[in-house]
Parts: C-alpha cells; sequence; structure tokens
C-alpha cells in the first residue's frame, strides 16, 4: 500500500531533522488558504511541534504549548495525518498556541523530518539549526528535565 511504503521509508531512512543541523525547509498549506514556509518564521529560537488533533499525546502536551506561547516562546505547528476542519476546531476549542501553523495532510513533512509519531517536538536556533530532537508528549518529568533546560539555554543565547 501507499501508506506502508511512506511507513517503509521512514526507517529505511535516517531522519533529515538531526541535531546539529540545518533543519529542513518546508511549505505548504496554512489555515484560511495562506501558503506557509518555515524560513519565514526563523530568526529567533523556534519550536517546531508535529501533531494531530486526534492524538491523545498531542492533546496532554497542549496546555504546555499554551503555557510557552504565553511566555513568548515561537511555536510552529505541523499539523499531520490529520483533516484540516478537525485540527482548525480542536484549535479553536482548546486555544491556538501556534504563531504559524502547516497542514500535512500526507504526512510528507513528518516522513521528510524523520517524525515517527506525534506528537514530536523539534528546538531550532535562530539559524535554524535543530539544537533538541523530543519524541512524545511535553508533559512531566521528561519536559522538567530534558527539554525545558534546552529550551532555557537557547533563550539566553
Amino acid at each position: 500500500t501507499r501508506s506502508g511504503r511512506a511507513i517503509q521509508k521512514q526507517f529505511d531512512e535516517p531522519p533529515k531533522a538531526e541535531v546539529g543541523q540545518v533543519a529542513p525547509t518546508f511549505e505548504g498549506p496554512s489555515p484560511e488558504g495562506a501558503q506557509f514556509a518555515l524560513e519565514n518564521g526563523l530568526g529567533k529560537v523556534t519550536i517546531i511541534d508535529f501533531w494531530a488533533s486526534w492524538c491523545p499525546p498531542c492533546r496532554a502536551e497542549h496546555p504546555k504549548l499554551l503555557e510557552l506561547s504565553e511566555q513568548g516562546v515561537q511555536i510552529i505547528g505541523v499539523n499531520f495525518n490529520d483533516k484540516e476542519n478537525n485540527a482548525s476546531l480542536y484549535l479553536k476549542e482548546s486555544g491556538n498556541p501556534f504563531s504559524s501553523i502547516a497542514f500535512d495532510p500526507s504526512g510528507k513533512t513528518a516522513i521528510d523530518w524523520g517524525v515517527t509519531a506525534p506528537p514530536e517536538t523539534f528546538i531550532l536556533n535562530s539559524e535554524g539549526l535543530v539544537i533538541f530532537r523530543f519524541a512524545g508528549p511535553l508533559v512531566g518529568s521528561d519536559f522538567k528535565n530534558r527539554f525545558e533546560p534546552v529550551l532555557k539555554d537557547a533563550l539566553q543565547d
């Protein structure tokens, strides 16, 4: 099947969004039919969060994303393998922590980045370099002990 080939591609190729490398660029549709381009959102420390409205761990991390956004952290959301209307409704009901959103209905961008399952989150420095990759929801001690210190250091540089 087509999705089987996509899944196989994920495991055959190394992730392209590796720590220490420039993040892969991507373009695509965003809400209201606008075009999204990653490079337009860079220039400061940025979180890239791959998520889906149907994903329970994504819903679990959502309050933390809202909190980070309220603190002024730039977060770009990549909604993948989802329906745009479901994603938009979820954000309308739960709050939108994203400064920009890209829709990736086929999951191609997620595959290009090496994302295996949502949520997966990347911290990029102001030059667009991947400085941290985090698989799983941003909650609990994993967030506190692994993700938060890297983000704080990046924001202070």
